[in-house]
């Protein structure tokens, strides 16, 4: 990550990238080797969440430099639904739920409360 960047954003491009991995990790295995065995599905899914680690034990280390532990905790959440709803819409081919867009505002009210003063 360039040096340039301030680290509580270079926290956050690492947890967007990491959770694109977990992601992937989770529930690609469920649309893209569902009928294979678990084991195998879970083998898969650990060879991907291991470049999750890669990047998320960096950005939660950088970014504790620069948040509470509970803002990095919402700041995963709410990368995580951000990322999650186009992944189940485009690629897992599930249908858009407006319950996405109301769990993201519950999201932001707290977001308000763990960033507040």
């Amino acid at each position: 990550m360039p040096a340039y960047f301030p680290p509580g954003l270079q926290a956050v491009l690492l947890l967007v990238c990491a959770n694109i991995f977990m992601t992937f990790a989770w529930y690609a295995h469920l649309k893209d080797i569902a009928t294979k065995p678990w084991y195998i599905a879970a083998i898969a899914s650990w060879g991907i969440a291991l470049f999750e680690y890669l990047l998320q034990v960096p950005a939660n280390r950088i970014g504790f430099g620069v948040y509470s532990l509970a803002q990095l905790k919402i700041i995963q959440e709410v990368i995580t639904l951000s990322l999650f709803v186009p992944f189940a819409v485009f690629y897992m081919d599930q249908p858009f739920k407006w319950d996405f867009v109301w769990a993201g505002m519950c999201l932001l009210g707290a977001v308000y409360f763990m960033f507040r003063g």
